[in-house]
């Protein structure tokens, strides 16, 4: 078979508009989708520019003109959708590595306007070792800074040639936080005025949130779909069909960028925190609590996770009667978020394995959960009982055994060693919830002072050594169905 390229398929040619930093499976399973669709729905008409951050290989791209095949696949809206796309908006890439000349010069097109980036939340980072005359600097606002001032003296300052950079990494205020280290390296490099004046004046830095699982290459099945296609296709990329993304920007944006006439799920707001608690609490905080418990429950991914009966009315129930209420956005578009993200869970086409999702989950618990128990108690004066006892799953999962089977726990060297070594030396649940619970380190505050909790998560590890994950489970559910039918 001949390899995907502009010689078997036809691909239009569109101004270069689009920088893009990161080549990654994510991006092209959904920025360079969504322009793609911009492309096809819209006047947009724009090409993207792909650049990987680090050391990364684009001879792949260009040696299939940029296209690639885009697989989309799971459940929407209670239906399975398998659909597949050739993307036609990446014109070509660039190593800045390899050919930094050709990276700067893409600052000279008079066309570009936007820049697009995900290089991990890692990524956006100041090094102060970072210097203009560097080829290239190592960090991504490093290179972002250098490129920007060279589109300041090749266009003389001009406010019409400024760009609209959008980060697309999972950091909280994403966008403010590049423009700041824009600024810092700026200052260290000691560039004029006149640039940094250009900095604010001319150029947009808008905060985001993304939101779509892209599994990528389908290393199991590729050689299926190449036959089905009938070429070759080393790009391939899978990801389910629900995306989401969030722009904080100028109202003027929209009309720039119109997602929404493309029918893309692209909502432009003056604030993405609410969305991103939404995101954090349900999506995140869900795959957290259920981890151990699942795992604990014999299920290996969320899938089976989110259609077994007991575990599968847990995920729901938690996420109705406790997340929902702790987030400052109307109800209803919370139970419609909570129905989409159940849809998710039960996609077919991916094998999410639970494993996979336990790495540092004390961190991820302290960031996703933990707040859904602070406001819980706020609101209610009492302890959220299915919070509750997903810690307390937690705590246990970290003991490290599944039956007779090892559990390939995953975390930093201090945190397994506190854990395991407690689980070693300790027989007395008691004792084992109120030293986790005090540690600071894993939560930042001694949780032994929140009434009530030390005696509850305690009451839930015997149940859940005692009786077994799925009977401390359904014990559970039981009273809180119990006190719900008395209110």
């Amino acid at each position: 078979m001949e390899r995907l390229s502009k010689r078997i398929r036809c691909k239009p040619t569109y101004p270069e508009r689009i920088l893009q930093i990161g080549e990654g499976n994510f991006m092209r399973g959904f920025i360079d989708w969504q322009i793609h669709r911009l492309n096809e729905e819209t006047d947009f008409n724009g090409s993207v520019v792909v650049v990987p951050p680090r050391r990364g290989s684009v001879q792949a791209m260009n040696e299939q003109d940029g296209l690639y095949t885009l697989y989309l696949e799971g459940r929407q809206e209670g239906r399975e959708i398998r659909e597949s796309v050739v993307i036609t908006s990446i014109s070509r890439g660039v190593s800045s590595y390899e050919h930094y000349d050709e990276f700067m010069a893409v600052a000279d097109l008079p066309d570009l306007r936007f820049v697009f980036s995900n290089t991990t939340e890692a990524g956006i980072v100041f090094l102060q070792e970072d210097r203009l005359h560097d080829r290239p600097q190592k960090s991504f606002p490093g290179k972002l800074t250098a490129l920007l001032y060279r589109r300041y003296r090749t266009f003389d300052g001009s406010e019409e040639k400024g760009l609209v950079i959008l980060p697309c990494e999972l950091l909280e205020d994403n966008g403010k936080k590049l423009k700041e280290i824009v600024l810092r390296y700026a200052e260290l490099w000691e560039l004029e005025k006149g640039f940094m004046d250009w900095l604010e004046r001319a150029n947009v830095f808008c905060n985001t949130l993304v939101d779509r699982i892209v599994p990528g290459f389908p290393k199991k099945n590729a050689h299926q779909l190449e036959k089905a296609a009938g070429y070759r296709d080393s790009l391939i990329v899978t990801a389910e069909p629900y995306h989401l993304f969030v722009i904080d920007g100028p109202d003027w944006l929209q009309d720039e960028l119109p997602f929404q006439q493309a029918g893309l799920n692209v909502e432009f707001v003056h604030d993405v925190a609410p969305y991103r608690v939404r995101k954090v609490r349900i999506l995140n905080g869900a795959h957290t609590a259920m981890t151990p418990i699942a795992y604990l429950a014999g299920l290996d991914t969320v899938r089976e996770a989110a259609e077994d009966e007991l575990v599968g009315a847990f995920i729901q129930e938690l996420i109705e009667h406790e997340v929902i209420p702790t987030i400052d956005l109307p109800a209803a578009q919370l139970r419609s978020y909570m129905k989409e993200i159940l849809d998710r869970l039960k996609n077919p086409f991916i094998r999410h394995q639970l494993i996979d999702i336990s790495l540092n989950s004390f961190a991820k618990f302290k960031i996703r959960n933990l707040p859904v128990l602070t406001e819980s108690v706020k609101q209610t004066g009492k302890l959220p009982a299915r919070t509750v006892f997903a810690l307390s799953a937690l705590i246990y999962f970290y003991q490290g055994k599944r039956g007779d089977e090892d559990i390939p726990l995953s975390d930093d060297a201090e945190t397994l060693a506190f854990l395991q070594g407690l689980w070693a030396d300790e027989a007395d649940v008691a004792k084992i919830a109120r030293r986790v619970l005090q540690s600071e380190k894993l939560w930042g505050q001694n949780l032994n002072e929140w009434p009530g909790l030390t005696d509850r998560v305690a009451e839930y590890l015997g149940s859940i050594k005692q009786a077994g994950m799925k009977e401390a489970l359904k014990n559970m559910m039981k009273s809180q169905m119990a006190e719900l039918g008395d209110i």
